[in-house]
């Protein structure tokens, strides 16, 4: 029973819990991302003049974990448009990389952005422990007052989605 406590821990110590609360401003950024294999600069500040932005960091594009996630978001991608709400996901990979992601795994429906130096990574505080340079795997989302308006932080990336459609749809209507 003990090695079993002393493994769970850890296992939790290897990742990072999000630093950015709910009501904390989010570091706005512009960077590289690319959408159906095309790059193009994201600008977090311009994308919430039209409305609120689930932003969500994964480890690494083309693993099986983040796949998954990317499947998921891109089938959910229309009901966070109906919300009023922008996707992007954002990983430490190069652009050249994200072109394929962007076309493979998150099939042509929502941007992925470069995070190369890890800079996003570290403002919003969501390094791996034992990778600093890769993100764990957290969804927030940001409201147009460029607030952290809900968090969701798990490595498996099922229930990323539920969560921020969940958060998103209980943000007050403008």
């Amino acid at each position: 029973m003990k090695r079993i406590f002393l493994i769970a821990a850890l296992t939790a110590s290897l990742h990072a819990h999000a630093a950015l609360q709910v009501g904390a401003a989010a570091p706005s950024f512009t960077t590289d991302a690319a959408v159906g294999g095309q790059a193009f600069k994201f600008d977090l500040a311009a994308e919430l003049k039209k409305g609120p932005v689930v932003l969500y960091f994964y480890p690494k594009a083309f693993t099986s974990g983040c796949t998954v996630e990317a499947h998921q978001f891109a089938e959910a991608t229309d009901k966070f448009k109906a919300l009023g709400a922008t996707v992007i996901g954002i990983s430490n990979d190069n652009i050249e990389t994200l072109k394929k992601f962007s076309v493979e795994e998150c099939r042509n429906k929502f941007a992925v952005a470069a995070d190369e130096g890890a800079k996003m990574i570290k403002a919003y505080d969501v390094s791996l422990v034992i990778k600093p340079e890769l993100a764990d795997r957290v969804s927030f989302l940001i409201g147009q007052d460029g607030k952290i308006a809900a968090v969701h932080a798990a490595m498996d990336p099922n229930g990323h989605v539920a969560a921020m459609l969940k958060a998103v749809a209980a943000l007050p209507k403008k």
